[in-house]
């Protein structure tokens, strides 16, 4: 019998009003020490809590002084929707800010889960997000108040919507435990400022095309929508009531409490399932799991034999679990289509920015051996000779091309569907192949040439100390070379473009790519040698993280 299952015994304090003072001087308890720590985290703390403290304070004053605007319902409603948007996903990247998020440490004690979910909620409800979420909850709906029936439906609407937000984060991280407390979950935390970086580029496109679109009225439609999806529901509520339809605003409170029910629901759910069902560590492997780990199972059985077929699982192994290598590839990835894209769609763009794809992705074969760290002695004790360290260095640039080739192309398309422009698209996508080519000839020199090794310890150091600037060299030099191997076919393109010869842009198709691979073919060729005679080198730069 579980424990979430068991009777409580007559000494066990399982009834709420027991566990939530217990639980709130937990929560305060964790926070006190995680701040006796060090000096620097508390001055980091406290310069946290006087920037949130000055920014709800301004939120609060903003969406005051929005009463009586026309518009202001629009802009609150859609507030509402991306800050419940924010409790959804910031608990998968900032899982390890509390503790408590990880209920399995009290899995032993004898706690029934309808008084342990009231308690962590209650407990939860500390803390400058649930601070910034109450001012902004209560902002709004000063905002919009008008008349003593809106104000009832505005004394109802405010705790709603915290309780909505910080039920909604409580339970995903409920449902993630396991992979927040993964390898994986680790990973997220990498990847959460490429996240955010992301997000601020669409607030500042979205931002742009707000004041360029004629103000807040432009957000009515999509308002229109969000305000009856919880718990901008209940916002939108109070705007109803405050407009005299109070049948429109009761269903409106309504979705938003039917929301908070099934959230409680689903957390008690995923919270037994957590305390109850075994761990997957301790499972033993089954015949599926055996079979799904076997070398050349799956879509590994459809690359290469020999050696090539090896390195390339290895290559595309290490893109898929090394936390390093992941977070590269993903950011590379996402500025390759952010850039062009955004350039799109402020109409200030050209097709030929898709060929920032080809640089970022072209960049991930530079320092090819800083992933493997002191590992390398293992490939290198498998190369005798130049034709080895060739297929070795074919077999990597080959994985990344599996990734590079489609998704260079699909930016390519997208961005010239974006602009309507699709008399470019095989001269840019030429221009693309060759460029990407010419990067790999590069990247696979310079790999051999200057390699430097990659620390396995901190998310944000690439680096080793004394070797930053082997990375510099490496990277600056390996791409102006790649810009100036890629010239013959860069004056091609801007030949036919002088001449007005447009419609011959279509040949660059072919030659890019033909040029792509001859450039790439070369450069691995003239790395090979210098590989096969600098293995301890290079064995020695890669392992000094």
């Amino acid at each position: 019998m579980s424990v979430l299952d068991a009777p409580a015994g007559p000494g066990a304090a399982t009834g709420a009003s027991a566990l939530v003072p217990v639980f709130a001087r937990l929560k305060l308890a964790l926070l006190r020490n995680g701040l006796r720590q060090s000096s620097g985290r508390k001055a980091v703390y406290l310069i946290s809590v006087v920037g949130a403290l000055l920014a709800a304070a301004g939120l609060l004053l903003g969406l005051v002084l929005l009463r009586g605007h026309d518009h202001a319902a629009s802009l609150v409603v859609l507030l509402t929707g991306v800050l419940a948007l924010g409790w959804a996903v910031m608990p998968l990247f900032f899982s390890a800010g509390d503790e408590t998020l990880d209920p399995t440490r009290l899995v032993m004690l004898p706690l029934r889960p309808r008084p342990l979910i009231t308690a962590l909620l209650v407990s939860s409800l500390i803390g400058l997000g649930p601070l910034f979420t109450l001012c902004l909850a209560a902002g709004s709906v000063a905002a919009l108040a008008e008349g003593a029936g809106a104000v009832v439906f505005a004394v109802l609407a405010v705790p709603l919507t915290l309780l909505v937000c910080v039920a909604l984060a409580r339970a995903v991280a409920a449902a993630n435990t396991r992979l927040l407390t993964s390898r994986k979950g680790r990973d997220l935390a990498v990847l959460s400022g490429l996240l955010i970086a992301v997000g601020i580029q669409v607030v500042n496109f979205g931002a742009q095309r707000l004041g360029r679109a004629g103000g807040l009225a432009s957000l009515d439609p999509a308002a229109d929508v969000v305000r009856w999806l919880p718990p901008a529901s209940a916002i939108g509520s109070v705007d109803s009531a405050g407009a005299g339809a109070y049948g429109r605003a009761v269903a409106q409170l309504l979705i938003a409490a039917v929301a908070l029910v099934a959230l409680l629901w689903l957390w008690q759910r995923s919270l037994t399932k957590l305390m109850t069902a075994p761990d997957g560590s301790t499972a033993a492997a089954g015949p599926d799991r055996e079979k799904s780990g076997r070398t050349g199972a799956g879509l590994w059985a459809l690359l290469p034999e020999g050696r090539t077929g090896t390195v390339m699982q290895r290559t595309l192994r290490y893109v898929a679990r090394d936390p390093k290598t992941k977070a590269a590839w993903v950011t590379a990835l996402a500025i390759g289509l952010i850039v062009p894209l955004i350039n799109a769609l402020q109409g200030q763009g050209t097709v030929y920015f898709a060929c920032f794809a080809s640089g970022m992705l072209g960049m991930q074969m530079y320092n090819q051996f800083g992933q493997d760290t002191s590992a390398f002695w293992m490939v290198a004790q498998t190369i005798s000779s130049s034709r080895d360290a060739y297929l070795e260095l074919r077999a990597r640039a080959l994985a990344l091309l599996l990734i590079t080739l489609p998704y260079t192309v699909l930016v390519a398309v997208v961005t010239a569907a974006l602009l309507g422009d699709w008399k470019l698209l095989p001269g840019v996508t030429g221009l693309s192949f060759a460029l990407l080519g010419a990067m790999l000839a590069t990247g696979a020199v310079a790999s051999v040439s200057f390699p430097y090794s990659v620390p396995q310890e901190g998310a944000f150091k690439n680096v080793a100390p004394g070797q930053a600037g082997l990375a510099w060299i490496s990277i600056l030099g390996g791409m102006v070379s790649a810009a100036v191997l890629s010239a013959p076919v860069i004056a091609l393109t801007i030949t036919l473009h002088v001449t007005g010869r447009t419609d011959w842009l279509w040949l660059l198709l072919p030659a890019g790519a033909g040029y792509g691979a001859l450039i790439g073919w070369g450069g691995l060729r003239l790395a090979a040698p210098r590989m096969a005679m600098r293995l301890p080198e290079i064995l020695t730069a890669v392992s000094k993280g």
